[in-house]
């Protein structure tokens, strides 16, 4: 089931998969051609650190750029933005920006190959 906040933009020919769930609380940009494949989590809310504080919410956003894919049961982790024609691979935890034109993997999620852009 897919959850959509009112702070969502999903720009021109977007294809989000069965079972991907985005946070209620969510500011999330899907910028053109992005592919998210099933079982994705896509997460924008985080908590303190300091357990006297650990019950309020910091919020940060999520943008996936242009021709980007985002591979089967992959996170991305508040305050990503996945660069323009990335792939995320299959069961990655994305907790930093992905550069462009890049495949990153694992947990937490490394480079693992430049892509040549045509």
């Amino acid at each position: 089931n897919r959850h959509s906040g009112s702070n969502n933009r999903h720009e021109k020919n977007v294809f989000i998969n069965t079972n991907t769930k985005i946070n209620k609380l969510d500011e999330i940009t899907l910028e053109h051609n992005v592919l998210i494949a099933p079982r994705v989590n896509i997460l924008t809310v985080n908590h303190p650190e300091n357990p006297a504080e650990r019950r309020g919410v910091i919020l940060a956003p999520v943008t996936v750029k242009k021709n980007a894919w985002i591979g089967a049961g992959a996170t991305i982790l508040p305050g990503v933005t996945v660069g323009e024609n990335a792939i995320v691979a299959a069961g990655a935890v994305v907790s930093k920006d992905v550069p462009a034109n890049t495949i990153v993997g694992g947990i937490p999620a490394k480079v693992l190959k430049t892509i040549e852009a045509a």
